[in-house]
């Protein structure tokens, strides 16, 4: 049964006022509201930023997080905001019991690391169970979103949430209380477009979301059998004709939306693979996928009509990565694959520039970002890793920072500065 029949549309539908979108590219000192960046691009146009680090070099200041957490920071002006959990799951051999389980948005100065407040948020049960994958990336593995003012999070079963910048909860919305397949819990990160607020909740209910983002009530939501298995965080796409669409990858396919109403517009055949964890990354106006057990990629034009599979593929690789995301930059497509394999592709032509492991057997969760010229990557315990951001593999630098705890997050932009986080600190390096 192909996507149409199983895409049962949007409940309801409103168009909203324009406003800002995001760039791509992250300016010199922008903020870094949402998911690897502006419109998730995961690149930045900063200079001055670190190549090499340590325990004792280059650390402007490293701050104790209350407990651990998958999600990535965000910068809004001078603030950081992050989530984290306590109470359960934190300690995989004693994990506690459920109903002590709390999310908890973390709020910190930028200039002096220290934690100006943070807000808890009791779960709602019954959870799934810490155990299995789960527990590799816990229960705060959404990295939060920003209008920049107000800050947007997601907490799975227990649902999304709105904070102001001070800290008060202005509203909670419930997105289903459905579990993932293989019970690996919630991961998608929140979209902020317009007026409105957008969630993956392919686990919790298998849909899109649309929420207002002032009030929280839902604007439309997108239902489909195919969302069971995504982990894909939606990015948006220059349509080719002066608008935009809402693209999401899920398992085998790739759907673009139009992001007022949730009604499909199109859909493709992409990466076979029955679960879909990294999400696509989109320029002018073609997406980019890499995903798949078999590492694979692909490049589809966006601004299609049903099934464009054979109309808008551009090319297939073999390269890529089946939980971090790619970052495009200057014409070539980079990966990471979670078993430490840097990719470089040719963005026009999908051929594979170079193709290479990483020193050691690192593993990565977190997706690479693009700035200064470099690709920066993050392992899960085996420190960062800098390359050059060019079609030749060059391994300029292998950092560690003595931390022995995990680092699930990917890596932020904060002026010239870098922002790092594992389950234990959140550190900010630079001059």
């Amino acid at each position: 049964m192909h996507v149409l029949a199983r895409f049962r549309g949007p409940v309801s539908q409103r168009l909203l006022p324009w406003c800002l979108i995001g760039f791509a590219l992250a300016l010199p000192g922008a903020d870094w509201l949402r998911f690897r960046g502006p419109n998730g691009a995961a690149s930045s146009e900063a200079q001055g930023l670190p190549e090499k680090w340590g325990a004792e070099q280059g650390v402007v200041w490293k701050t104790e997080l209350p407990g651990p957490g998958a999600s990535s920071p965000i910068t809004v002006g001078d603030l950081i905001f992050l989530t984290c959990y306590t109470g359960y799951g934190v300690d995989r051999r004693q994990p506690g019991a459920p109903e002590d389980l709390r999310r908890v948005l973390v709020c910190v100065d930028g200039a002096s690391g220290k934690i100006l407040w943070q807000q808890a948020a009791k779960a709602k049960l019954p959870e799934d169970p810490a155990q299995g994958f789960l527990i590799d990336h816990g229960y705060a593995s959404s990295t939060p979103a920003s209008d920049g003012e107000q800050v947007y999070v997601f907490y799975g079963k227990s649902g999304a949430l709105a904070y102001d910048l001070e800290g008060k909860l202005l509203w909670q919305t419930d997105l289903g209380d459905g579990s993932a397949p293989m019970g690996w819990g919630s991961g998608a990160s929140p979209l902020v477009y317009k007026d409105l607020v957008i969630f993956n909740a392919g686990a919790e209910s298998q849909a899109l979301v649309a929420l207002d983002g002032k009030t929280g009530k839902q604007v439309w939501k997108a239902a489909a059998d195919g969302m069971n298995g995504s982990w894909s965080t939606p990015v948006l796409v220059d349509d080719g004709r002066g608008g935009q669409e809402l693209v999401i990858a899920v398992p085998e396919e790739v759907w673009g939306l139009n992001p007022d109403t949730g009604k499909l517009l199109w859909y493709a055949e992409s990466v076979s693979s029955p679960a879909q964890c990294s999400s696509l990354v989109a320029h002018d106006n073609v997406v980019y996928e890499v995903s798949g057990r078999s590492n694979s990629a692909t490049a589809i034009r966006a601004g299609g009509k049903g099934d464009v599979s054979k109309t808008h593929t551009l090319w297939r690789a073999s390269a890529g990565s089946y939980v971090t995301s790619p970052v495009y930059h200057d014409g070539y497509l980079y990966c990471v694959s979670d078993r430490g394999v840097a990719a470089c592709i040719n963005a026009e032509s999908g051929e594979v520039a170079f193709k290479q492991r990483l020193p050691g057997s690192a593993q990565f969760y977190g997706s690479p970002i693009v700035a200064d010229g470099r690709l920066y990557a993050v392992s899960r315990f085996d420190g960062a890793f800098v390359l050059a951001a060019g079609p030749q593999y060059k391994l300029l630098s292998h950092n560690e920072l003595g931390d022995e705890s995990c680092f699930n997050a990917s890596p932020v932009v904060s002026g010239k500065r870098l922002l790092l986080r594992s389950n234990n600190y959140l550190y900010c390096l630079g001059e």
